[in-house]
This record gives structure tokens, sequence and C-alpha cells, in this order.
């Protein structure tokens, strides 16, 4: 191979190490979040003069009239739709407290389930134990002695499983509630405060179907941000017909559209 040859072979490699760099190093906030409303190809990142970040459809399904947007402004649209989770301290100590009631509506199920496993775990070991002072009396043969006793030890087992199960979800259930709560209370501020990579994965967990039409982002809540979103909307609505000395309740009203538009 001539030098020449060679320094033109290097060129090219450095070129493309340094597109495939380019690529990895910048990361994207919303990529792979929205669809194009025109044409529903994905809309994608792009750098401009070195700093300016626009996203642009792909275009695969043929050139698309939906023109090239900030990132900055894709931000703010997020960021405005993160705010109808917000909630202040007032709208969290009631639904708080509504959680911990529903919590022993909860705590009652899983414990009458609980019972009902292992009443059904006891009547099989009454069974094999009465079955073993038959084998050791010769009354039954150990052949078969063997056979029932796989198969009761067996759902025995199922049992174990199905009360360890109904233990975890009792014990879990309002200590999730609350996180979830604290999550979409805060998700706003943290949304702002994030790298791109961690603003997508709240963003992946929060919302779904992002689409963007015509300058207007459209999403769907994730349950349970739905019906959290709806009763936000609500409480707040109430609060201020009624004035702020009135004492509110709220529904989680659980049949409420959760597709919202941005308010252009």
């Amino acid at each position: 191979m001539t030098r020449e040859l060679w320094e033109r072979v290097q060129e090219v490699l450095d070129r493309r190490l340094s597109k495939k760099h380019r690529k990895v190093k910048h990361d994207f906030a919303f990529s792979g979040l929205i669809s194009c409303g025109h044409c529903g190809c994905s809309l994608v990142g792009e750098i401009k003069k070195g700093r300016y970040v626009y996203y642009h459809c792909t275009g695969f399904k043929g050139k698309c009239r939906e023109p090239y947007i900030r990132e900055e402004v894709l931000e703010q649209r997020f960021g405005d739709l993160l705010k109808g989770l917000a909630f202040d301290d007032e709208v969290m100590e009631w639904v708080s407290r509504a959680l911990r009631e529903s919590h022993q509506d909860e705590r009652v199920y899983h414990e009458q389930a609980i019972a009902r496993l292992q009443a059904e775990y006891n009547r099989l070991q009454t069974r094999l134990d009465a079955m073993y002072v038959d084998k050791l009396d010769g009354r039954i043969a150990a052949g078969f002695f063997d056979q029932k006793a796989a198969e009761w030890r067996a759902e025995q087992d199922r049992f174990l499983r199905a009360i360890e199960e109904h233990q975890t979800a009792n014990r879990t259930y309002l200590d999730e509630g609350i996180r979830l709560l604290e999550l979409a209370r805060r998700a706003h501020t943290l949304f702002m405060r994030q790298e791109p990579r961690e603003k997508r994965r709240l963003l992946n967990f929060v919302v779904s179907n992002c689409t963007w039409k015509d300058g207007s982002l459209q999403a769907t809540y994730r349950q349970p941000f739905d019906m959290l979103a709806v009763s936000t909307r609500a409480w707040a609505q109430a609060r201020t017909a009624a004035g702020p000395a009135a004492e509110l309740e709220v529904n989680w009203l659980p049949g409420q559209d959760s597709n919202l538009r941005h308010p252009d």
C-alpha cells in the first residue's frame, strides 16, 4: 500500500470515528419519545451550528411538512404537562389520608386471603399426617403414600408462595403509593433540573403516546398518573369556585379522559 493510499484510508477512518464519537457524545433528551402527528414517523434530534438542538420528522414515509422544532420548546411543553401533576401541601395531605383509608380495605383483603390460603395449607398437612400413620400401620402402600404426598406438598408450596405474595403486597401498597405521590408532586421540578437521559427516563415513566403536530404536543399520562392529574385539576377547579376556606372532597374520577394537550 502506497503512502498516499494509506493516508486516504486513515482520513476516511478518522472521519467515521469522528462522526460516531459525536453521535455517542450527545444525548438527545427526547429521542424515541415523540411521533410526528402528520405521518407517524419518529422525531429525531440534530445539532445545528454546533450548539443548537432541533428536532424534525425522519420523513421515512415521504417528505413531511412539519417544521423543525427547538429542543427548548419541547422541554417547555413537556414541563407544562408535568405541572398538571403538581399539587400543594393541602392536596398532599388529603390524598395521603385517602390512600391510608383505602389501605385499610387493602389490608383486610390480603389478611382474608392469607387466612384462606393458610387454612388450605393446614388441611393438606392434616391429610399428610393421617396418611403417614396409615402407611406406618400398613393400611396403605408406600408407593401410594409417596405419590399423594408429593402432590399435596406441591400444593402446599403453591399456597406458601401465594401467602408470601399477599404479605409483600400488603407491606408495599402504602409505601409505593406515597412514593408515587411524591414523584408526581415533584415531577416538574425534577424534570427541569435533570440531564437529558434522566429527563427521558422520567417522561417514559409518566407519559406515553407523545405526538407533535403543528406546534402542539399531545401525550397520555400513564396509570396512576392519569387519575391523579384529573383529580388535581378537579380539586383546583372546585377550590377556585368554593373559595379557599371551603372544605372540599374530590373523587379520583377514573373515567375521565387522560389525553392531554398543551394549551397553546
